[in-house]
């Protein structure tokens, strides 16, 4: 059965939006917090907090599980095991934040800081 198994479609298909996460997944590792839109911020959050779990682990399985989440990226993967699952060893969730900053001059979407806490 498939309750509640929603997911943000972004207006894109399957393909764009598998990429805009992992991309958007990689820049929020890398940088450990990114300016980008609400809608995209609540798609890619539990994206994060899930990759986040599986590197609180830090085994062999979890760095491959974590490279094909990512598209081979081995130092978002290494950063993510070795600085920030530490970080968060006694939480158990919770991992991101959504920091709202207002709406865009341009198109007026609701723009925000997704940072990790």
């Amino acid at each position: 059965m498939r309750h509640r198994r929603n997911r943000h479609k972004l207006s894109r298909d399957a393909a764009h939006r598998k990429a805009l996460l992992k991309n958007l997944s990689r820049q929020l590792i890398e940088h450990e917090r990114i300016r980008t839109s609400q809608a995209k911020a609540k798609a890619v959050k539990p994206e994060v907090e899930r990759m986040i779990t599986i590197a609180k682990r830090g085994d062999l399985h979890s760095r491959r599980l974590l490279l094909s989440r990512l598209g081979q990226d081995k130092f978002t993967v290494h950063k993510l095991v070795e600085e920030i699952a530490p970080r968060y060893s006694e939480r158990p969730g919770g991992y991101t934040r959504i920091v709202k900053l207002g709406p865009r001059r341009s198109d007026s979407t609701e723009m925000v800081f997704l940072e990790l806490v």
